[in-house]
């Protein structure tokens, strides 16, 4: 994965798919649901998107009023 920004490049993306050709993997991704992006280098998605694929949904975040300040 391309360092902590949850953004899985081509490179990382034909690692896990097994797949070598570009239209490979696009297509699988897309099979299964996984929204991707079409760069300059490639097709790359984020980790999050896959997330949202597989029905992960994030956490609810708390949300605290300005009145515990």
């Amino acid at each position: 994965m391309s360092g902590a920004t949850g953004v899985l490049t081509f490179e990382d993306l034909k690692r896990i798919t097994g797949y070598v050709r570009r239209a490979d993997v696009e297509r699988t991704l897309h099979d299964q649901g996984i929204r991707l992006f079409r760069g300059r280098t490639g097709p790359w998605t984020t980790v999050e998107l896959i997330n949202q694929a597989g029905g992960l949904r994030p956490a609810p975040q708390e949300q605290y009023g300005v009145e515990i300040l």
